[in-house]
């Protein structure tokens, strides 16, 4: 190892020769030329894809809109009123739009598509390398990963050769030599035929953006193509050979993305995520594979892309920020997607690719916390709508991932509005809300309890549709429910993650509207590693952290217990004046006695994949060699 910084800016490096290749930021305002241009994946049949996703979605949302408007407009529409309607149809046509994702993945099952097999004599045997980039991370859990998935891959007779690199970019001194003696430790049992390699920087210049272009600057001619893996990223043998194999014999593909399978949820909050992401997930994948085609999206990590042409295509410029300060594009993953496919390059993604896997954060507060770094790069799309060439598909995917955000204060909103509605009309501060305000008169409209439940009703089951339809397909396939332990414990598992989601969803909102404000007035966080394994939190840090939602809650009931706001109301109220208790159960850990339904039992569970247990296995011994301060630094 090196101990000191060398003339490449790195702190430790255990790295091939050089092999640079050059990339430069990409221009934004002005299209690339005359790019090569793939053609989309058999374009009549996505055109029927993208129809039958956004015209229901847009009938759905006209006929509401439609029904709503006869309503309001029997005392006539005032401005303000308009701007509820407009704001109703907003969110409401996101809604749709899953419950169309839904329906296109059903056509695409019972018209049998089937993904495509690959001849062996087909495949171009490609050097790849897999990359693993880094931040303060446990140096046991990733080494452990990795080590894994060498010894898996080893355990095949691939066409293609296999590199791997763990990308540091580690501040703390501790971690960094434990990372360094971890490696030595990788790097002495690596199988044979498969090199390692370890480089740390001395500065982590534009974070995992710069991470990655320092990789493909100083080595990235001498591979076709990279696996880009996160630091709890866990892959079969078989899934990155069927990504290799996939990309060799489509030259006109940029990148494919996997769907990750959630592992290690050893939290009620974990296994509620888990759960989900197995048995529901899988559905909206489909149909976003449908649709999608040649046009797909980009994660950051579980993907294999041709090296050249991301240095060719995808280097991101600095946005200007505020004070005309340079700013790093956060949620690069995205518009990296759309900079490959506006230079012509398919970017597909395949959610049969079975085998691969990534953890999820433990509790509540954690969740919340990643949620925030995501929120303010993903609302830095709407900045970059405008960039020149892009695909419309590629548009939608950059709008819609800072509306998924922004729906969270949009709900807000009509909540605070709804919950007006419904209340008896003879009550003193109804009268006194009609004739003091000048902008919505004769407001609110006559409505009863059962009519102002209404459109809750309609819109939980739109929000709940894509969670019913999958549970329903696998309640009624003896098979499928037979790997969740029996259709008894299935469908008990599937009440209880509704049950949680519900309670989890007003808190969430909260969370996310505050984010969405925080990033709008340029306040941000320290970038940090994520959290990965799952703590409890004290009382105090619960009530500092759920204070918001705790008040509101609070205020909420004051409101119910006065008559002001509607009964419907009362699940929301619960759950926020439940907050801290809520958050407290999310880091309840699964290893306590708990019964059967609550721990949510899944495939994944119930019968752990090989390489997650090998993982594990690896991990704890590394965990316990690396305490005991038993691997060598060299």
């Amino acid at each position: 190892m090196n101990d000191g910084t060398d003339m490449m800016g790195e702190v430790a490096a255990t790295m091939p020769p050089r092999a640079p290749l050059r990339m430069r930021a990409q221009d934004l305002s002005a299209s690339p030329g005359t790019p090569r241009i793939a053609p989309t994946q058999g374009p009549e049949r996505t055109i029927a894809w993208r129809l039958a996703l956004f015209l229901p979605a847009l009938i759905g949302t006209a006929m509401l809109m439609s029904a709503l408007h006869g309503w309001l407009s029997e005392t006539g529409m005032t401005g303000l009123e308009w701007a509820l309607l407009a704001l109703i149809g907003v969110t409401f046509v996101w809604v749709t739009l899953s419950v169309s994702t839904v329906g296109v993945a059903i056509a695409g099952l019972l018209a049998r598509e089937t993904a495509q097999s690959r001849s062996p004599k087909e495949v171009v045997p490609m050097d790849v390398a897999l990359l693993v980039p880094i931040y303060n991370e446990v140096p046991s859990d990733v080494f452990g990963n990795a080590t894994a998935m060498l010894d898996d891959l080893a355990r095949r007779q691939s066409a293609h050769s296999y590199t791997l690199f763990v990308l540091s970019d580690t501040r703390d001194p501790a971690i960094a030599e434990d990372e360094q003696r971890a490696f030595a430790d990788l790097a002495a049992s690596a199988p044979d035929g498969f090199a390692v390699h370890y480089r740390r920087r001395a500065a982590n210049t534009d974070k995992k953006v710069g991470n990655l272009v320092d990789w493909i600057t100083g080595w990235g001619a001498a591979y076709e193509a990279m696996v880009v893996l996160d630091a709890d990223s866990l892959m079969t043998g078989r899934a990155i050979d069927r990504l290799a194999d996939e990309l060799s014999v489509d030259p006109e593909t940029g990148l494919i993305q996997t769907f990750p399978m959630l592992i290690g949820a050893e939290t009620i909050f974990a296994r509620l995520q888990q759960f989900s992401n197995i048995a529901y997930g899988w559905l909206l994948a489909e149909g976003l594979a449908k649709w999608a085609r040649s046009e797909g999206n980009y994660w950051g990590h579980n993907a294999i892309i041709r090296t050249r042409a991301f240095a060719a295509s995808a280097g991101l410029p600095h946005l200007q920020g505020r004070k005309g300060q340079a700013e790093l594009i956060l949620s690069h993953d995205f518009v990296e997607a759309g900079l490959l496919r506006r230079a012509g390059w398919r970017v597909r993604f395949l959610p049969r690719v079975s085998g691969s896997f990534e953890e999820t954060p433990g509790t509540l507060i954690d969740y919340v916390l990643r949620d925030q770094r995501w929120c303010r790069g993903n609302l830095q799309h709407l900045r970059l709508l405008g960039t020149a060439g892009l695909h419309p598909v590629s548009r939608f995917h950059l709008f819609h991932g800072a509306v998924s955000y922004l729906l969270s204060p949009a709900w807000f909103v009509l909540l605070v509005i709804w919950a007006l509605l419904g209340v008896d009309a003879d009550t003193n501060v109804v009268r006194y809300f009609n004739e003091t305000n000048p902008l919505f008169p004769d407001w609110p409209p006559e409505m009863s309890h059962i009519d102002s439940a209404v459109f809750l009703v309609i819109m939980y089951a739109m929000l709940l549709t894509p969670k019913l339809v999958g549970a329903g397909i696998i309640a009624l396939h003896p098979k499928a429910t037979r790997v969740y332990g029996g259709r008894g414990a299935f469908l008990t598992a599937f009440l209880v993650e509704i049950i949680l989601s519900i309670a989890y969803a007003p808190i969430l909102m909260i969370q996310q509207t505050r984010a969405v404000l925080r990033a709008l007035l340029g306040q941000s966080d320290a970038w940090a590693a994520q959290s990965r394994h799952a703590h409890a939190y004290p009382l105090r840090t619960l009530i500092r952290f759920h204070w918001a939602e705790t008040l509101l809650g609070v205020v909420l009931l004051i409101g119910l217990a006065s008559g002001l706001i509607s009964l419907w109301l009362i699940p929301i109220v619960a759950s926020l004046c439940l907050a801290v208790p809520l958050s407290a159960l999310s880091a309840v850990p699964l290893s306590r006695a708990l019964p059967g339904g609550l721990r949510m039992q899944s495939p994944h569970t119930i019968r752990e994949p090989a390489i997650v247990g090998r993982a594990r296995l690896e991990r704890s011994r590394l965990r316990n060699l690396l305490d005991a301060g038993q691997l060598p630094a060299e």
